[in-house]
């Protein structure tokens, strides 16, 4: 996703993985076009706000009753014209967690009043074998006009 047009942050609350994703990506041709940070999502203030936001995953980890934090933290860290993308993973029926199985129903309970739509929500094509039926990207925008002031 990075490139001159495009800078991507990549955002871990831990130190080994933020260790890991450097040693595996400094020498990429694009390294000039991206940063891996640690922080804690909940509580991260961006310097600027972002036109994207790419949850891989990270909805189905936290805890069920964190989503409603999540969905006002995207809010707080993406433009007003900006876009969410959702990689929804576990769509299943398996029972406990992490990983938590989602739904759509549940990305829409906590987005929807934060104003958000789904523009799209299809099958994830480029899932690996064995996640195949279990994932769906969605993309998601704000209504026009809609605040949370």
């Amino acid at each position: 996703m990075a490139c001159p047009g495009r800078y991507v942050v990549g955002l871990d609350i831990s130190e080994e993985a933020i260790k890991k994703a450097k040693q595996m990506s400094s020498s990429l041709p694009n390294a000039d076009y991206f940063t891996f940070l640690k922080a804690d999502f909940f509580s991260w203030h961006p310097t600027d706000l972002f036109d994207l936001i790419f949850d891989y995953t990270f909805f189905c980890a936290i805890e069920p009753d964190m989503r409603s934090a999540w969905a006002q933290q995207v809010q707080n860290c993406l433009k007003p014209d900006g876009e969410l993308i959702t990689l929804m993973y576990p769509m299943d029926d398996h029972t406990g967690g992490p990983p938590y199985k989602v739904s759509i129903e549940d990305y829409k309970e906590v987005l929807h009043p934060m104003g958000f739509k789904a523009i799209s929500i299809v099958d994830n094509k480029f899932a690996i074998e064995v996640r195949k039926g279990r994932e769906k990207l969605g993309r998601w925008k704000r209504a026009v006009g809609h605040s949370s002031l």
